[in-house]
C-alpha cells in the first residue's frame, strides 16, 4: 500500500487527560475542539506522520468554574496561547506498537514526548468510508510546559498533581484521492 493520508474524524476521537488532585483523587477531562491528519506508509512506519492542533479553550473537566480557571492564565492562557499542538518527528515499530516522537506544544513552549500507540485495525464504514482506529498514551509533567500554578495543602502536598496522563482514542477517515487535508 502507498502512503496514504488520513484525516482525524472528530466525532469519533477523544484527546482525554487525568492528574492528581489534592494528591489523593484523580480530575479527568478532554478537549473538545481539535482537528489533525495522520500520512501512513504500511511499507515504511517510519515514513508516516502526525500533526494534531487542539482549540486550548475547549478543555472540559465537567466543572465550569475549574475549566475557567484552567483557560486563565493560571494555566492555559488561552487568550495568549490558543492552541496546543504536536508534531511528529519520528515514527518506530515496537513490537505490536508504534512509538511515536514528536513535538507537543502548549503555552508557547515545545517538549520532545513519546506517544505509545497501537493501531487497532482498519475498516468501512456503512457508507463505503474507509477509518482507521489508533490508541495512544502518554505521561508528561505539566510544569515542563510552564503550567506552574499551584497550592499548598495544610496538611502536606500540593492542590494540582505535576504528572499529567494523556490518553488519546482516534478515528480517522482515509482522504478520498486528491482530497486534502482537513
Amino acid at each position: 500500500m502507498a502512503t496514504t493520508l488520513w484525516n482525524i474524524d472528530t466525532t469519533h476521537t477523544g484527546i482525554h487527560f487525568s492528574v492528581r488532585h489534592m494528591v489523593v483523587a484523580k480530575v479527568r477531562g478532554n478537549f473538545t475542539k481539535f482537528g489533525g491528519t495522520l500520512t501512513l506508509d504500511d511499507a515504511n512506519p517510519a515514513a508516516s506522520s502526525v500533526s494534531v492542533s487542539i482549540e486550548a479553550a475547549s478543555i472540559h473537566t465537567g466543572v465550569e468554574q475549574r475549566d475557567n480557571h484552567l483557560r486563565s492564565p493560571d494555566f492555559f492562557d488561552v487568550a495568549k496561547f490558543p492552541a496546543l499542538t504536536f508534531q511528529s518527528t519520528k515514527v518506530e515499530p515496537s513490537g505490536k506498537h508504534l512509538k511515536v516522537t514528536g513535538q507537543l506544544t502548549i503555552r508557547g513552549i515545545s517538549r520532545e514526548v513519546v506517544l505509545e500507540a497501537e493501531q487497532l485495525g482498519i475498516a468501512k464504514d456503512p457508507w463505503g468510508n474507509t477509518k482507521a482506529a489508533f490508541e495512544a498514551k502518554t505521561t508528561i509533567n505539566r510544569s515542563d510546559f510552564g503550567l506552574t500554578w499551584n497550592q499548598a495543602l495544610e496538611a502536606g502536598g500540593v492542590l494540582v498533581g505535576e504528572k499529567i496522563e494523556i490518553a488519546l482514542e482516534v478515528q480517522a477517515a482515509q482522504a478520498q484521492p486528491g482530497e486534502k487535508a482537513a
